[in-house]
């Protein structure tokens, strides 16, 4: 089943490494067995991995046994959109891939909220040239 983005379009990949998404495959791709709603393709700082900590997400320590490497500051993870939008309620705004983001987190997350925090490249770098 294709999934969408929070356009509407095709969902990119978040990430490869490290590998990131529910079902591991890349993807802020979400099915029923998806109960955390992992649909937000966040741009991991230091600051939010302390915030998902002190919440009681740690999200930095390795769990291989559920093929979590834990993460660094700068690594993109598909994150839960409730655990998203706590740390963005208190003020720890994690950047955003829009484009790898799923439709689903508009279920959780006003989309005027993830696109505060956008920080996907624009398709035309032209102006980034000059």
């Amino acid at each position: 089943m294709e999934q969408s983005n929070v356009y509407g379009e095709p969902l990119e990949i978040c990430s490869i490494e490290p590998l990131t998404g529910f079902y591991r495959d890349g993807y802020t791709t979400t099915g029923p067995e998806d109960l955390g709603s992992h649909t937000v393709c966040a741009v991991v700082t230091a600051e939010f991995l302390e915030h998902q900590k002190e919440i009681g997400n740690d999200l930095s320590t390795p769990h291989p046994e559920f093929g979590f490497p834990g993460l660094n500051p700068g690594d993109r993870w598909g994150v839960c959109a409730g655990r998203w939008l706590q740390s963005y309620a208190a003020g720890v705004k994690a950047p955003v891939i829009l484009k790898a983001t799923n439709q689903a987190a508009l279920q959780h997350v006003p989309l005027e909220a993830l696109e505060e925090c956008g920080a996907d490249a624009p398709d035309d770098l032209s102006d980034l040239m000059t």
